[in-house]
């Protein structure tokens, strides 16, 4: 189809853009029709057409419609592998089962091709985690395949169809969960803190991830909220399997989401009532506070920062804030960080300075 396109198209005189009208538009269905099939014709509906952005001369590019098609064809692909791979046909698949299905992509799938065949499957598991991360709130081990099919993680794993000399940075590979560069750093950085090669994290070995800038009550708590205890049933036997950090880090990376930010709220909330109080906001903030001042950084009146974060929130009950007042002040990752990172109080702290910096165009080389 992208030949046909490409053949039939016109180039934007202005801009070098490849764009078809709906005359075009007509004449490469009849072309696509006749030379890829029937199957074809119903992308080519006018109000398809109708979807994209025109210029003045009622033009769309032939790039977009080309994705859409993609991402269309893609979707119903995945509907039929996943519900092939769902053996109970409950509608649900269970991580050995997403697992299979992401194995079965990875050969067509342009940037992971060269992946070592001794971390195909380590890299299932990091790829599925983030689904169920997403898919499976109530962590019953089981994701709905229409939940998965409507998500943006399948949108983000098919992202990697895009041939990785075609304009992908390193920058974007990075920060795609799904891509070989991500998943190799997520595992270099359970090795580097499994001091004992153990397969799992103590709490002290985890207090060394992002250079030990988390607080220790956040540590603690993280372990009482998410962490299963071992089987002795005692509490130094309780440490964090590679699952349990895989769901951190996704945690900690997607904190303006309601998955990430319901994961930390469990966190910060110390009694687990469902709300903080300014005790609690207090609590908290006290050993981000010791970081602060250890890192030689200017005296903080810890009363002025629970004021400032109230104001940030605005909760509807004055008395308590909720995972609700977090996720509706759309400011609910960055209190999160405030409370629970010195980093992330100190990148609150210079907002400005750090706005500042991006605004500014890079300095031109001197002749």
């Amino acid at each position: 189809m992208w030949n046909c396109l490409r053949e039939n198209c016109v180039i934007d005189d202005g801009t070098g853009a490849e764009k078809m009208n709906y005359e075009d538009f007509c004449h490469i269905a009849s072309v696509c029709t006749e030379q890829i099939g029937p199957k074809c014709r119903r992308f080519f509906s006018p109000s398809n057409f109708m979807k994209f952005e025109k210029d003045e001369a009622g033009r769309i590019a032939i790039l977009p419609f080309y994705l859409y098609v993609m991402r269309t064809v893609s979707l119903t692909q995945a509907r039929i592998d996943m519900s092939e791979l769902d053996e109970d046909s409950d509608g649900f698949l269970q991580s050995q089962e997403m697992e299979s299905y992401i194995s079965g992509l990875i050969p067509n799938l342009a940037q992971l091709r060269d992946m070592p065949d001794a971390f195909t499957n380590m890299y299932c598991r990091i790829a599925s985690q983030k689904f169920f991360f997403f898919c499976d709130p109530h962590r019953r081990g089981k994701a709905c395949i229409k939940k998965i099919l409507l998500s943006n993680c399948l949108q983000e794993l098919m992202e990697l169809h895009q041939e990785s000399e075609e304009e992908v940075t390193d920058t974007e590979q990075a920060e795609n969960w799904f891509s070989l560069t991500s998943a190799q750093r997520i595992c270099d950085m359970f090795l580097a803190l499994d001091k004992d090669c153990s397969g799992s994290l103590s709490k002290q070995e985890l207090k060394e991830y992002a250079d030990g800038t988390l607080t220790e009550i956040f540590i603690e708590r993280v372990f009482d909220e998410h962490v299963r205890r071992g089987k002795s049933g005692s509490g130094n036997s309780r440490e964090m399997d590679f699952d349990s950090f895989l769901d951190f880090v996704l945690a900690l990376e997607n904190k303006d989401t309601p998955e990430g930010l319901t994961y930390l709220f469990r966190c910060l909330d110390l009694q687990g009532r469902g709300f903080l109080t300014t005790a609690d906001i207090h609590s908290l903030f006290r050993d981000v506070h010791q970081k602060w001042i250890e890192g030689g950084n200017y005296e903080l009146c810890i009363e002025d920062v629970r004021d400032e974060i109230w104001d940030m929130v605005k909760p509807s009950d004055p008395l308590k804030i909720t995972l609700d007042d977090l996720l509706g002040c759309k400011q609910g990752g960055t209190v999160a960080s405030m409370l629970i990172d010195v980093r992330g109080f100190w990148a609150h702290d210079n907002r400005e300075n750090l706005l500042q910096e991006e605004e500014e165009p890079p300095e031109e080389e001197s002749q």
